[in-house]
């Protein structure tokens, strides 16, 4: 779909000029738009709709439409203007009075190519609000007991995101991998770090394939799992499982953390990107490094692994990936879903400590952000995202 730009115009002003003046600035914003023109009967219809604001003298005929409009999208108004006939001026009226009446609104202003990346941002944030709507996340086996601070409302969820979560026992999995047959999974063997782990593989296959049924079973997009009730159930971990499933395009998170896995989900639509869920395991407040760690990582953001034990118990498979060095951003959403972190950093380096989760990342950020994870954190666990993001991001949540 494009996005639907409308028009208001005052009837002082000549239509012709106007009209080549509209044309010529539209076409330098670089942006897939359909013109509706003073034609409001589909606002709202289009995951973005603009109200172009092309002169001055318009703030009354807003004024009038601005009853029919909130009845027919909840949506902010962005007002978007070229400076040209006073266009800026009246916009700057009309977002006034929107916001005495306590209605969202932003005005679009500045040079075409800071314009036309608004919009472009703007138009992804709510494509992607329209496609979390439809979207199932499965809860196996409810949050791990020492997530206490990590609680979420399920209607709330529904309501702001249009997600549905579904409890799924974890019994299920432990069921279905108990009966599969894997394939012995001998392509494996050349990460296996030990004899101990080569022996773990099938089991660890054998707890993917089941993961999967669950999916296609309860068409998920999504899921997390309380992966350490698998330890004594099947002698074995998830993390080969959740590392495969990740890649395909399906997010998967650790210990039942749900808004770990919203996270993950809103990140992803957002990027096309899949996310690394880890907790820090140090910080130096003073350089602002921190070193994030965990036992699995999806397999396409890394360059290369090596396949250990998972390091709390032991048994099982872990693994220990190797993320590009570069641009990264940190993300957490809260459980009622009204606060959030987004910060952008650097990978710096890959580390392989014994005494640790698997997957070690060294990343960078600023050293008064530390301030947040020693003061005021959103739970332990967060989410690494390989990009700079934070625009979205914080788009996503502003709306």
């Amino acid at each position: 779909m494009k996005i639907s730009i409308y028009t208001i115009t005052s009837p002082l002003h000549d239509p012709k000029t106007t009209d080549e003046t509209s044309k010529q600035f539209l076409e330098e914003l670089n942006i897939e738009y359909e013109l509706k023109g003073d034609d409001f009967s589909d606002y709202g219809q289009s995951p973005l709709n603009i109200i172009y604001v092309r002169t001055g003298g318009t703030e009354g005929i807003f004024k009038q439409l601005l009853p029919s409009l909130t009845k027919q999208s909840n949506q902010p108004f962005y007002l978007l203007t070229s400076g040209k006939s006073n266009s800026l001026a009246a916009s700057m009226e009309i977002l006034s009075f929107l916001k005495q009446q306590h209605i969202r609104g932003e005005i679009l202003h500045g040079e075409p190519q800071y314009i036309g990346s608004r919009i472009l941002l703007l138009y992804k944030v709510r494509e992607v609000k329209a496609q979390l709507r439809n979207c199932k996340l499965g809860v196996i086996g409810k949050p791990s007991d020492w997530l206490i601070s990590s609680n979420v409302d399920y209607q709330i969820v529904k309501d702001k995101l249009g997600i549905e979560l579904v409890d799924i026992p974890i019994q299920q999995v432990t069921d279905i991998a108990q009966k599969t047959q894997p394939k012995e999974g001998k392509e494996w063997y050349q990460y296996a770090s030990s004899h101990q782990v080569k022996e773990s593989i099938s089991g660890a296959i054998a707890i993917y394939e089941a993961l999967k049924k669950i999916v296609d079973d309860y068409q998920l997009q999504g899921l997390t799992i309380r992966c350490f009730d698998l330890l004594p159930a099947l002698h074995n971990t998830g993390c080969l499982a959740l590392a495969l499933l990740n890649s395909e395009g399906i997010v998967c998170g650790c210990e039942g953390d749900i808004p770990a896995m919203l996270s993950m989900k809103i990140a992803y639509a957002l990027t096309g990107k899949t996310g690394f869920q880890a907790n820090p395991a140090h910080i130096n407040p003073t350089t602002g490094e921190i070193l994030f760690a965990h036992c699995t990582i999806p397999f396409n953001m890394i360059d290369h692994y090596d396949l250990l034990t998972h390091f709390e118990s032991g048994i099982g498979v872990g693994i220990r990936g190797y993320m590009q060095k570069g641009d990264i951003t940190i993300f957490k959403v809260n459980g009622k879903l009204d606060r959030y972190f987004a910060e952008e950093g650097l990978l710096l380096e890959c580390q392989d400590k014994p005494n640790l989760c698997r997957t070690q990342q060294l990343i960078q950020l600023s050293p008064e952000i530390t301030k947040y994870f020693l003061t005021n954190p959103i739970g332990n666990h967060h989410i690494v995202v390989p990009s700079h993001c934070k625009d979205l991001l914080t788009q996503f949540f502003e709306e």
